[in-house]
């Protein structure tokens, strides 16, 4: 998440140099060096991929057509038991893409049907 980059001033960085700017301009104020604190820009946000559709797609996908898609049985076996339960979970970009894009490829034919 510290990788993630921000427009901060008049340029791009990471999370994480914004962080050591911040924690900086903090002491500055606490020593007394500065007036000014600023903890509102950049914004931070964070986009949620765990949705209920993601997690019905999860849920609706068999393990035949997952592993004809390239991706290990154990992979979405541990998606499975995210997607059951309660807690936010995160996918990594490759396997949200191809999880988004699941219904596409079994009904274009990329991969035919299997069964739990």
């Amino acid at each position: 998440m510290l990788n993630k980059p921000v427009n901060y001033g008049d340029k791009q960085t990471s999370w994480g140099s914004v962080l050591l700017l911040k924690a900086r301009e903090l002491a500055h104020n606490l020593t007394g060096k500065s007036k000014e604190l600023d903890f509102v820009s950049p914004e931070f946000g964070v986009k949620r991929v765990d949705s209920h559709e993601i997690r019905q797609k999860i849920l609706s996908i068999s393990y035949v057509d997952w592993k004809k898609l390239g991706f290990s049985k154990g992979t979405l076996h541990y998606m499975k038991q995210n997607a059951k339960s309660d807690k936010p979970f995160t996918l990594n970009n490759h396997v949200l893409e191809r999880v988004k894009a699941w219904e596409s490829l079994v009904s274009g034919g990329v991969v035919s049907g299997g069964v739990n």
